[in-house]
Order: structure tokens, then C-alpha cells, then sequence
């Protein structure tokens, strides 16, 4: 199940978005994250982070007037491996 950011991006926009794994970790850490498109035209990730529980991806490009998909892989110093798909308008504003 996708869970969506909720301000479109703009085509033009360089911009950071942040997932919060806090919850599902329940109390484990990050030790690895990889963002990958896996649905949305010229949409680029230009860089990507994480801490204990949270990861960012930098998004730049993305066609106009449609919906992009971005997979989000963790890995957690338990040995666990999650994924998280994003959902995210893409939008002239």
C-alpha cells in the first residue's frame, strides 16, 4: 500500500522528502536505505540519507500532471528488511 505525500512537487522543484520508520521499527535502527522510482517519468533522485529512523530522498524533474511512485528499501541492524512505496503528485504549481 502506497502512503502519499500530500504537497504535489513541482517540476522545477528540487526538494527533500522524509519517511518516518519509527513506528514499524519498534525500537530497531536503520542501517541501510535505497530509494528507487518505480513509477513516474523524468522524476529523479538526486541524493538520499538516513538516520536511526528516518530516511530523505532529494526528488528533482517529474512530468507534469501525474502521479509518481517511489520505493523506499530499509534495512535494520536486526537483520530486518522493510519497503514503503511512495506516492507523489507531480504539479506546476
Amino acid at each position: 500500500m502506497a502512503l502519499s505525500w500530500s504537497a504535489p512537487k513541482d517540476p522545477n522543484d528540487v526538494k527533500d522528502y522524509v519517511l518516518d520508520w519509527t513506528q514499524r521499527l519498534a525500537g530497531d535502527t536503520l542501517i541501510t536505505s535505497e530509494w528507487t522510482i518505480v513509477e513516474g517519468e523524468e522524476l529523479v533522485v538526486d541524493s538520499n540519507s538516513y538516520t536511526d529512523t528516518h530516511t530523505t530522498v532529494w526528488l528533482s524533474g517529474g512530468m507534469d500532471a501525474t502521479t509518481a511512485y517511489i520505493l523506499n528499501r530499509v534495512t535494520t541492524d536486526g537483520g530486518r528488511t522493510y519497503d514503503q512505496t511512495m506516492k507523489l503528485k507531480i504539479k506546476t504549481a
